[in-house]
């Protein structure tokens, strides 16, 4: 079978692959072909902006010929062995030693993944394993939060705090309870507090108590993503992630940071743990370590809680490409790049430029709600009415979709926000093409979610 035209590549598509949340009466399919920088290029020649980053991972942008020949020079030289047992290579050996000298002081040790759903399998168990170990073996349950997103496992996907990834699924994981989110915007959380040391106060006091209704000695971890991407890319009150520790530290309870969005420069610095000044003992990361290009997942891991993985018979779980040595070499590659072309302090840089012109050219509709912005992380919140800051409804088609179709930038929507996560490596001249295609379809917004025509 010839798939020489668009047509036909997209007839394939619909009679052969299954989508990740797309009904199979969907007719429209975007088949991509080529990538350079932030521009893709679909299968009938029209270009893109990309402005996610494929699933914010892109960080050094599409199309970068010398990780392509890292892979393929890794390939003629050792294209796969197990890690598994005493097996090693020196791809994966030279990655972990990078890793750990770019982590927070005292996470020493790394455990390979092939992606972020992986990473916080492994992660909950490395926690419940880790006081086991310990002769702690009560200590089970797993603390997250609503509108919180850890991937599409069993226990990952448990610890997301989202009724529809669950529905049709259950009987989930059990011993996971969920906590309120910071969400300062969304003040109702919280008995109507604003300032953001009043939000945390009543986060820290929601904890707290939680922690004495389950019993402390019955908690494993508490996981939690240092930004919530998928809830709207929700940024915490500054004091927020220092009190968490502190109050799980005292507790014995084991902070896990699901970094497969924010690592790798995403928010200016190599770990969004360093950006909030906070050490957990397991960070999950996947996603950017290698902007995409292979997939792999890595996660740094504390000495301490290494210390017992690695006791008796070792930590018995393991993943077919653990330590990939080719997924291994375009990671170092991409590392390279990102820091050779100083994007840790671009993406702040060229990240508060866009949300300047986001403030400037978006704030004053009717329908924005709130512009909020990390590095290159930035969500503009829709409402349906400014004073009660009631939610925009998501109505038929999706605003990303009219977007796309109307200008070529994709943006993507999460928890009622539009939310951006281009490459580091975008252009202040592309920058202000996402927010003029935003513009122009947020104006004709009505606060029923329709579009005037």
């Amino acid at each position: 079978m010839t798939l020489s035209t668009a047509a036909a590549l997209a007839a394939a598509d619909r009679a052969r692959i299954i989508h990740p949340y797309l009904p199979g009466s969907a007719e429209e399919r975007v088949v991509m072909t080529h990538g350079s920088g932030c521009r893709l290029t679909d299968a009938e020649g029209r270009s893109y902006l990309d402005a996610t980053g494929g699933l914010w991972l892109a960080q050094i942008g599409h199309g970068r010929e010398e990780v392509a020949r890292a892979a393929y020079e890794q390939m003629a030289k050792l294209e796969y062995f197990t890690s598994f047992w005493e097996f090693s290579n020196d791809r994966a050996i030279e990655l972990a030693t990078r890793l750990t000298a770019i982590a927070p002081e005292g996470l020493g040790h790394v455990y390979f993944t092939s992606g972020g759903s992986e990473g916080n399998e492994a992660a909950v168990k490395m926690a419940r394993y880790y006081h086991h170990r310990r002769g702690d073996t009560s200590r089970t349950w797993i603390l997250a939060r609503h509108k919180a997103y850890h991937g599409v496992g069993y226990g990952g996907g448990s610890a997301t705090g989202f009724p529809v990834y669950h529905e049709g699924f259950a009987p989930m994981m059990p011993h996971v309870s969920h906590l309120t989110p910071p969400w300062p915007y969304r003040s109702e959380l919280y008995g109507g507090a604003t300032e953001p040391e009043a939000v945390t106060d009543f986060l820290i006091r929601e904890l707290e108590e939680r922690i004495a209704e389950i019993g402390p000695g019955n908690i494993a971890a508490m996981i939690g993503e240092p930004i919530m991407g998928v809830g709207g890319m929700l940024v915490p009150p500054a004091d927020y992630w220092p009190r968490v520790r502190e109050v799980l530290t005292r507790h014995g309870i084991l902070l896990i940071l699901d970094e497969v969005v924010t690592a790798y420069g995403r928010v200016g610095s190599w770990f969004a743990a360093q950006h909030f000044g906070v050490t957990p003992d397991i960070i999950v990361t996947a996603k950017g370590i290698t902007s995409g290009y292979t997939p792999l997942g890595a996660l740094l891991v504390a000495d301490h809680v290494a210390e017992q993985l690695l006791a008796d018979t070792g930590f018995p779980m393991g993943y077919t490409y653990n330590g990939h040595p080719v997924a291994a070499a375009v990671a170092l590659a991409n590392l390279d790049i990102i820091e050779r072309e100083g994007l840790l302090d671009r993406a702040p840089k060229i990240g508060g430029y866009l949300h300047d012109r986001l403030v400037e050219h978006l704030a004053e509709l009717p329908v924005v709600g709130e512009i909020r912005s990390v590095g290159m992380m930035l969500a503009v919140e829709l409402v349906a009415d400014r004073s009660t800051r009631a939610p925009l409804p998501m109505l038929q088609p999706m605003l990303p979709d009219v977007i796309r179709r109307e200008t070529g930038v994709i943006v993507r929507d999460c928890a009622h926000s539009l939310v951006l996560s281009p490459p580091l490596i975008l252009t202040e001249d592309e920058a202000d093409e996402a927010v003029a295609a935003m513009r122009s379809v947020l104006e004709r917004t009505l606060p029923t979610g329709e579009l005037r025509s």
